[in-house]
């Protein structure tokens, strides 16, 4: 089974040895995505809400760029620093995933860039 790189400037780039998102047969594995700008490189902090969504729209552009979509995710992780921030991070991420969910995990976790949430995908390529 061949492995691919999928990158996007649509997407923050990789500030280390990893990769954006890599293909591997039928599954796209993304990198987890803190709530940072791809146009400024700015840490969208200070609104839990804000910075879920741009963390959203990063891992929008990582599934785009793979040819897939949201509708097509089978597992996502989801870091917080502070679960008291699980209620308002859950309802932006019921705007990008509205029926047949994925399975998730969601932890309580130190970020990098003090970020408030990161998010991370798997799923399916047509």
């Amino acid at each position: 089974m061949e492995k691919n790189i999928i990158s996007t400037k649509k997407a923050p780039g990789a500030v280390g040895p990893y990769s954006q998102a890599v293909k591997v047969g039928n599954f796209l594995f993304t990198s987890g995505q803190i709530p940072l700008n791809p146009a400024t490189g700015e840490l969208v902090s200070g609104d839990v809400k804000k910075a879920a969504k741009q963390s959203l729209e990063n891992i929008k552009a990582l599934l785009e760029e793979a040819g897939t979509s949201f509708d097509k995710v089978v597992k996502t992780t989801v870091y917080v620093k502070n679960m008291a921030d699980f209620a308002a991070v859950n309802e932006v991420y019921a705007t990008y995933f509205k029926k047949d969910m994925p399975a998730r995990s969601c932890v309580e976790v130190k970020l990098p860039k003090d970020a408030l949430v990161e998010v991370e995908v798997i799923a399916l390529l047509d």
